[in-house]
């Protein structure tokens, strides 16, 4: 008993090492996340489309995007394709086994993926922009895509129509490391800007996801702030109100 104890000791404190250690291998770009609702409901619109197919968001409610401002009606005309009601979780009908036996492992829910994917030096936005960004192909992969991001990823670049088709041109290193220099050569239905506009409300559309109530906490911690400084003046005016007769 006391060994396994020790064990899982010893596991758990290296386990914020293994974290670092399993960081993104390549540089990553900086995200634009918006809180714009504009861009929030495109955001929106790409995932349902793209990503909900085989990816579920089963911590949120279809009508918790009335926040980004789409009406009940609006969701349910334009974001929900296999009936159901509007105050149904975001969940797909594939199932883990499924998933698992088809990708080899099975695709992950992405309500809190831009929290999940944060590390000690970066945030996970910035990796999920680079992700959705550099896909590149490569004919040993049984998807025929890879990432730089993620090296040898299982899942396939869905928005390849979108962006189009990069090949990877590959540098060795004398430290050993790759450097990766990528090429659009086959252009997709958005020109680049287009694309990486697209990338970025999607990104954003995940952070606001992981968490919604994110501008209405830092405003409330604004208010503690304002309020402690306030209190922190009246706390030592009164002390000094107190001790003035007292040498």
């Amino acid at each position: 008993m006391f060994k396994k104890i020790k064990t899982l000791f010893v596991a758990a404190l290296f386990a914020p090492v293994l974290a670092i250690a399993a960081g993104p291998m390549a540089p990553l770009d900086k995200a634009p996340v918006s809180r714009d609702p504009a861009a929030l409901q495109h955001g929106a619109k790409l995932f349902v489309n793209y990503c909900l197919n085989c990816h579920s968001a089963s911590f949120v409610r279809y009508n918790k995007l009335t926040e980004i401002g789409l009406s009940e009606d609006m969701i349910r005309d334009n974001l929900m394709f296999t009936g159901g009601r509007v105050g149904d979780l975001m969940k797909i009908a594939m199932r883990h086994d499924e998933g698992k036996k088809w990708f080899g492992a099975a695709p992950p829910d992405l309500t809190l993926v831009a929290r999940q994917r944060s590390g000690h030096a970066y945030p996970g936005a910035d990796w999920l922009y680079t992700y959705m960004r550099t896909f590149y192909r490569d004919p040993e992969r049984q998807t025929g895509w890879n990432n730089v991001a993620f090296e040898n990823v299982g899942m396939p670049h869905v928005f390849w129509q979108l962006q189009g088709e990069q090949i990877a041109h590959k540098t060795d290193n004398p430290d050993g490391t790759v450097d990766i220099r990528l090429e659009l050569v086959k252009p997709g239905l958005m020109t680049p800007e287009e694309y990486d506009k697209a990338v970025a409300d999607l990104v954003s559309f995940l952070v606001w996801m992981g968490e919604p109530v994110a501008a209405k906490r830092e405003s409330i911690g604004i208010v503690v702030l304002l309020f402690l400084i306030v209190f922190t003046g009246l706390a030592y005016a009164l002390k000094k109100n107190y001790w003035k007769d007292i040498h």
